[in-house]
């Protein structure tokens, strides 16, 4: 069994910032593969279903992005699971806008819920990263992160959002190559590409 977690804030206050993108895309994986009914569970919502035939419990913490690891860790002891099972999709604001990549382990580069999570659980579990770029000066990037997203970056955000749940499977197949390659392919198809100016880059 795998463990898929979304890290985000909860409530509709903060259902648009741009630090709830781990939230939007495991959202959009239960969209892709069907899963439903979201449940109260591990002090926030999930929904278990099949991915390429194997078992997986998508998570929502409900616990706000500094006290996930909570969730995370309830949901490990729970089934029992290994640090190798768990997969986290997470804003990155050390990646370009809508760009994704995907390791293992590594530092937390000031991520509050990553922080969390492996004070909780330890530190090598998958980590999908969402790049939603950052502003010039350091100071800003709290408000950057907690701002929402633009009108004229929603289209990014739901196609990428999109892609990531198209290409899940290859995650749970721990494909992880293939899985970056192919986002990164379906997202220059869609006119998000390298040479796309795009809302937020640099």
């Amino acid at each position: 069994m795998l463990l898929f977690v979304g890290l985000g804030n909860p409530g509709p206050k903060h259902a648009g910032n741009r630090h709830n993108i781990g939230f939007m895309a495991v959202q959009a994986i239960a969209r892709r593969h069907e899963l439903s009914p979201w449940r109260r569970r591990f002090q926030g919502v999930a929904v278990e279903g099949t991915i390429a035939g194997e078992r997986v419990l998508l998570l929502l913490p409900g616990t706000y992005m500094n006290e996930s690891g909570r969730a995370v860790a309830e949901a490990m002891h729970f089934y029992k699971l290994e640090l190798g099972n768990v997969v986290v999709f997470h804003d990155e604001v050390d990646l370009r806008t809508a760009k994704v990549r995907v390791k293992v382990g590594g530092g937390v580069a000031g991520h509050n819920g990553l922080r969390s999570i492996t004070a909780h659980v330890g530190n090598d579990y998958k980590r999908v990263r969402i790049g939603i770029d950052k502003p010039d000066i350091k100071e800003l990037v709290p408000t950057h992160v907690l701002g929402d997203f633009a009108k004229n970056d929603w289209a990014w955000v739901e196609a990428l959002c999109d892609v990531i749940a198209d290409n899940a499977a290859l995650l749970v197949e721990g494909r992880d190559s293939t899985f970056q390659n192919k986002v990164h392919l379906a997202m220059e198809a869609k006119g998000f590409g390298e040479d796309e100016e795009l809302p937020g880059s640099e």
